[in-house]
């Protein structure tokens, strides 16, 4: 007898054989789309503020957008970005050499 040779599966047919409740394969899908939510906008917040010998910057530009979509998809990871003391309040007093004033 001869059997067909095993044919070649995507990513997506490979996850789909590894995990075989569906809405299991739900979450994973809906967590790797998350993460590439998250790696998007952390990629144009970095460029926003990296520059690069061969791409001219724009001038100045507005991310708060882009900033509340990587806030937000951190969120769903369970993580925040804030400073926040152990209360629950903001700082009083910021302890931080960049934070102070340039006195003249």
């Amino acid at each position: 007898m001869e059997g067909k040779p095993p044919e070649k599966k995507g990513v997506l047919g490979k996850l789909k054989d590894a995990v075989e409740d569906k809405e299991h394969q739900i979450e994973v899908l809906g967590t790797f789309v998350r993460l590439g939510v998250v790696v998007w906008s952390g990629f144009i917040i970095t460029m926003n503020y990296v520059e690069l010998p061969m791409i001219k910057k724009a001038g100045n530009s507005d991310i708060t957008f882009v900033a509340s979509v990587f806030t937000g998809a951190l969120a769903t990871f369970g993580l925040t970005t804030g400073n926040k003391n152990g209360n629950g309040k903001p700082p009083t007093t910021v302890d931080c050499p960049m934070a102070k004033k340039k006195e003249t």
